[in-house]
Parts: structure tokens; C-alpha cells; sequence
């Protein structure tokens, strides 16, 4: 049955001026190709007979080939492939028909003395499909016009990719004028596009030439539309069009739109994750549902950026019931309500808890059961915890050692615990901790034979207390933007790439390893500062200072993804390495048991950084951790 059999057939021939034209036109049709094959209207009986049998069975049996095909259902002022390969179909259908009738059926039945000739029989099929497609095609024809002409007074812009993405972003600039963006042309490195056309428009040349092509087509705006683009090639064109004093917007990257989250064309602004944009992590879902999938799933630190994050992509992935526990309980509400609101069928369960209180953890342990479990619960910024050295103790240390521990005992499955590039030779309070927290880890792995792992993270952009919240609240209040130092360079990550790699990171970890994502090159803060401002239209010097404050206690300039004791290689994901930790330190567990007693008893933090470097001997700190500040950046 064809699609809308079931409704009234008035309702189904919705182009009805196109119905009658068709009546109209495809007798003429016939009319033309006898009066062609005769070279005039006196045809003799016998043909004028043919004539007429032939045009009254031919011409409803047309219009009934292009009813069925569903060319009276469609709305030709937004034509596209799929409605011409429509519009082909029927025409071929009815010419083919008109053959058999005038050749073979007609005659066959004795209905008429002589076969229509061949030739008219062919010339009827050329012209039914070319009347058919004339009216169709002045339609679409007047639409494209109206649209174009209500652009003219839009803004103009240049589509950076002639792929599907930049032709997803013309149709959609073409069909709702209301955005005021006029599609002038592409640019694309493929020299084998250019010169050529796509949706009607030039491909203008390659990237390089984009600076003359602001100029030379007085173009307002420029739209991105590659979201597989590497952050370098972002930055070539972004840096350019603000030179050009040109506004850059840019289809989502590609995780989101892998994701459901967005569609390839919804246009936005471009970000500084746009600038770092890296190849999407491809995550083997067979393996990361083995984690979740009709599973208790125990995620600490679920208010946080990571554990909120990671609660939502668990969530896709159709936990039996996700446990959200969190000391913080406005965080746990605010994700308790969103997972409850996009998730209706998702069994989310709140608990407030410490991971420090071993007591309350083993009454969750033991009420839940949890099959993996997501340690994201821990004490972060480097700054503060260089002031507060018994409160990330007791945090990142005592709190994943009970995650770690009871989860051993419980019977957990899999256990991720989330570290930090700052692990490794570290020069604070904070990276040497979650060091220590690594040891456990693989430790209680090893011991217990169980799937327990740590990822390393970079810099995760858009988390609480990152740079780039700092730097954009310094931009809006005015600036001066702060930049500790201007060869300090830190790697970065998106939250979403940081909740890809954990979970993938669980789905393959043997125990005792660490996983840390493949982040290119680490990247200049000093540069992020200086995007950061173009982006919000602002130019550094003139309108806003960047102003060096000198390192901050426990800052290094460079930081380090792995220990020279660390055999790191590669895994079966392209974008993920695998480092089996070095030897753990002699008596763990008992210099572990001093280091969280001291820290809870108000061991002087002299005694207490003696402790971490008996567990962590690279850890090294700073003879000067407070450089002065070394002047303002020149316009």
C-alpha cells in the first residue's frame, strides 16, 4: 500500500493545479507527437482512430502512474534528489506503459486497425516527461527566486567545507531567510571542487585564500561547516576571519552530533573547544555496555563536571539504576532532576555521603551491590589543596582507598578511578595524592585480581575552576585576563572526549593499569588567553590587558602524561594508551595507614610531604613557587 492510502483522495492529491496540468498537458502530449510524426494535423481515419483510443487510455493511466508514485504529494517548492528521482520514475513508468498500449494492446485487442506508430509512441514518452517536469520545475524555480530575493539585504556569508556538511547548512540558510545569512560560496582544500558548483554556489579556492575572499566578495560572516575538522584548521580560519574583522559561527563538532544532541545544522557561535578539536573518540559500544547495561552502576562525585557527565552517558547506555552519590547535595539534586527529566525510564537514586566515611560507604556498598563503579569524588585544585594538604589526604587518598577497598569486597566488576596529568613527577600537594590514589588502586587490582584502573586527564575545558570559566568572567568584567606564566602549556580536553575515554578505559582494562587519552600537543595558555578574547570580539592590548601573575605554589610550567618507569603502549583504540604502573613502593599500605592517621590527627604538613615522598619519591617540591609578575602582553 502506498504511504497516505488511508487518507481521502482529495486529501492525497494536494498539488491539484499540478494534477490539471498534467491532464491538461500530457493529452497535448499525445496530440503533439502524432501532429510531429505527420508534420501536421491531418493524420487519415485510421490513425485519427488510433489517435483518439490511444489518448483515452493512455492519459488516465498516466495520471494514475504518477498518483501512485506519489508525485501529487509532494512539495515542489523544496525539491531535492529523492522528489526528480520521484518525477524519472513515473515518467519512465508511463512511457514504458504507453508503449505496450499503443504497440501491443491496443492493436492486440482489436480496437484499432494499425499499431500507434514507434515514433510517436517515443516522442509521446519524451514529451509527457518533459511537461511533467516544466511546471514542477518553474515552481521550484519561483521558490528558490522568493528566497534569494529575501536575501538580498542578509548578511553574507562564506561556507568554510563543501561537503555534506556545508550543503546541509546552504539548504538551511536557503530555506528560513529569517536567520539573514546569504550563502555567497565555499572555500574547501580539495582542489579537485574547485571551480565547480555545490547547491548552486562556486567553490571559491582553499582556505589559504580565505583573507582575499573576505575582501574581494564583501563577506559579513563566516560559517564552518566541517565537524570533523581538527582544531588547527579551526584556528587557521577563525584567526583569519577575525582579522578581517569577519564573525565566525560553526556547525557542532561531531561528538554532539553522534550523540543526538544537535543536528549537523545548527549553527553557534565557535568556542575555544572548537580551537582544540580534535579527531571524535570512537567508543566501541559493544564492549562500554558491558559496563552498564541492565547493571547497577555507582558513580561518586556525581555533581562534578566528570560525574555529572558521566551519569548522562551512562544513562544512554540503560543501566539497571545509576547511584548518584555526591557530599554535596544541591549538585545531586540539580543531576538527579536533569537525568530525571531527560531519562524518564532511568532509575537514578540519590545518596549523600562522604567517600571518607567508611562506615556510610559499606551501608551503600551493601544496599546497592553496584556492578562498576566511577571514583570522579576528589579534591582538584592545586592552589588550594597546597593550603589545605590533611583535607586532600584524607580525600584523595583515604577516599579512594575505602572506593577501592569496598569495592574489592562487594564484588565489584569494574572500578575507573579519575586522575590527573599532575600524577606524574609531581611538584603538589594535589598531583601527589592522587599518585598515591593511582598506587592503590593497583594495588587492591592486583591483590584482589579485579578490573580496577585510573585514567589520567589533561586539562578538562568547561569543569568547575578550569582556566577558561577564569578567563571568560576576567574578559566580561574588563580584564585583565591573568596568565600565570607565558611558556606555561597544559593539555587539554573536552568533558565529553574525558567521559569517552573513562568509560573506554573501563571496558578494556585488565587492573592496574592507566589509561591516558592521546591529547596532541599540549597547548600554550598564554594562546588560549589570546583566542579566548578574539573569540568574544575583543582585541589583547586595546581592549583587554593580559597581564602575567608569576606560577602559582605547586605550578610547573610543563606537565607529563607518564613516569619514565611506565611501559606506555598502545591499545586496540587509536586515541587511548595503556601504562602498567612501576613497582609500588615497599610497605604501601602500612606508610598509607601513617600518612591518613597523621593527616587526621594535624600532623604538621612538613611531616606530611616527608610521608608522600617516602610513597611518591619523584615528588618534588618547588624552591620558588610564587614568580612575580612579569609585565603586561603588547598589543
Amino acid at each position: 500500500m502506498a504511504p497516505d492510502a488511508h487518507l481521502p483522495v482529495a486529501s492525497r492529491i494536494r498539488n491539484r493545479y499540478l494534477f490539471a496540468s498534467d491532464a491538461l498537458l500530457f493529452a497535448s502530449a499525445t496530440i503533439l507527437a502524432f501532429a510531429l510524426r505527420f508534420e501536421g494535423f491531418e493524420w487519415g481515419p485510421y490513425h485519427n482512430h488510433s489517435a483518439l483510443l490511444f489518448l483515452l487510455a493512455a492519459l488516465p493511466l498516466k495520471l494514475a502512474i504518477f498518483w501512485r508514485v506519489g508525485i501529487y504529494r509532494r512539495l515542489w517548492r523544496y525539491a531535492g534528489i529523492v522528489d526528480i528521482e520521484r518525477l524519472i520514475s513515473a515518467s519512465t513508468a508511463s512511457g514504458l506503459l504507453g508503449l505496450v498500449l499503443g504497440a501491443w494492446v491496443l492493436p492486440g485487442l482489436g480496437l484499432t486497425v494499425m499499431r500507434v506508430p514507434l515514433s510517436v509512441l517515443f516522442m509521446d514518452g519524451l514529451l509527457t516527461a518533459a511537461f511533467a517536469a516544466g511546471p514542477r520545475f518553474a515552481v521550484r524555480a519561483f521558490g528558490r527566486r522568493r528566497q534569494q530575493h529575501r536575501l538580498l539585504d542578509a548578511r553574507r556569508a562564506l561556507i568554510v567545507g563543501a561537503g555534506a556538511a556545508g550543503e546541509m547548512i546552504v539548504k538551511e540558510l536557503m530555506a528560513h531567510p529569517a536567520i539573514r545569512l546569504n550563502p555567497i560560496g565555499f572555500v574547501d582544500d580539495d582542489r579537485s571542487k574547485h571551480g565547480h558548483r555545490m547547491c548552486d554556489l562556486p567553490v571559491l579556492g582553499p582556505l589559504a585564500a580565505l583573507p582575499d575572499l573576505l575582501l574581494s566578495h564583501e563577506i559579513d560572516e563566516v560559517v564552518i561547516a566541517m565537524p570533523r575538522a581538527p582544531g588547527a584548521v579551526v584556528r587557521q580560519v577563525v584567526r583569519a576571519a577575525l582579522e578581517g574583522g569577519v564573525k565566525t559561527r560553526t556547525v557542532p563538532a561531531m561528538f554532539d552530533i553522534i550523540s543526538g544532541r544537535v543536528s549537523v545544522a545548527s549553527l553557534r557561535q565557535v568556542e575555544i573547544q572548537d580551537l582544540l578539536r580534535r579527531e571524535p573518540i570512537q567508543t566501541d559500544l559493544d564492549l562500554v555496555r558491558s559496563l552498564a547495561t541492565g547493571e547497577t552502576v555507582l558513580v561518586t562525585g556525581a555533581g562534578g563536571s566528570i560525574g555529572s557527565e558521566l551519569c548522562r552517558q551512562l544513562a544512554r547506555l540503560e543501566p539497571a539504576q545509576v547511584v548518584l552519590l555526591g557530599h554535596g547535595e544541591n549538585s545531586i539534586f540539580d543531576v538527579l532532576g536533569e537525568l530525571t527529566e531527560r531519562f524518564p525510564t532511568l532509575t537514578a537514586v540519590p545518596v549523600i555521603a562522604d567517600v571518607r566515611d567508611r562506615e556510610r560507604l559499606r551501608q551503600v556498598f551493601a544496599q546497592y551491590r553496584p556492578y562498576s563503579v566511577f571514583h570522579a569524588a576528589a579534591h582538584k585544585h592545586v592552589p588550594l589543596m597546597e593550603g589545605n594538604i590533611a583535607e586532600a589526604v584524607t580525600n584523595n587518598v583515604l577516599g579512594t582507598r575505602n572506593v577501592a577497598e569496598l569495592s574489592a569486597e562487594f564484588g565489584v566488576e569494574h572500578l575507573v578511578m579519575i586522575s590527573t596529568d599532575k600524577a606524574v613527577r609531581p611538584t603538589n600537594i594535589m598531583g601527589a595524592t592522587k599518585r598515591v590514589a593511582e598506587q592503590i588502586v593497583q594495588e587492591i587490582a592486583e591483590s584482589h585480581e579485579r578490573k580496577f584502573v585510573a585514567v589520567r586527564f589533561g586539562n578538562v575545558l568547561g569543569s568547575r575552576g578550569s582556566v577558561v570559566p577564569t578567563f571568560l568572567r576576567q574578559i566580561q568584567d574588563g580584564g585583565p585576563v591573568t596568565v600565570t606564566h607565558p611558556e606555561m602549556r597544559r593539555y587539554f580536553m573536552t568533558i565529553p572526549e574525558a567521559v569517552q575515554l573513562v568509560l573506554q578505559a573501563g571496558a578494556i582494562g585488565h587492573g592496574g593499569e592507566v589509561f591516558v587519552l592521546d591529547m596532541g600537543e599540549p597547548v600554550k595558555v598564554l594562546d588560549l588567553a589570546t583566542d579566548l578574547i578574539r573569540l568574544s570580539g575583543l582585541e589583547v592590548g586595546t581592549d583587554i590587558e593580559i597581564r602575567f601573575s608569576g606560577t602559582r605554589p605547586g605550578e610547573k610550567l610543563y606537565e607529563e602524561l607518564f613516569f619514565d618507569s611506565e611501559s606506555a603502549v598502545a591499545t586496540d583504540h587509536p586515541k587511548v594508551l595503556r601504562a602498567r604502573n612501576g613497582v609500588l613502593p615497599i610497605g604501601l599500605s602500612a606508610v598509607v595507614d601513617v600518612l591518613v592517621e597523621g593527616a587526621r590527627k594535624g600532623l604538621p604538613d612538613d611531616e606530611i610531604r616527608e610521608l608522600l615522598v617516602r610513597l611518591v619519591p619523584d615528588f618534588k617540591v618547588p624552591e620558588s613557587t610564587a614568580e612575580r609578575a612579569l609585565g603586561v602582553v603588547p598589543s
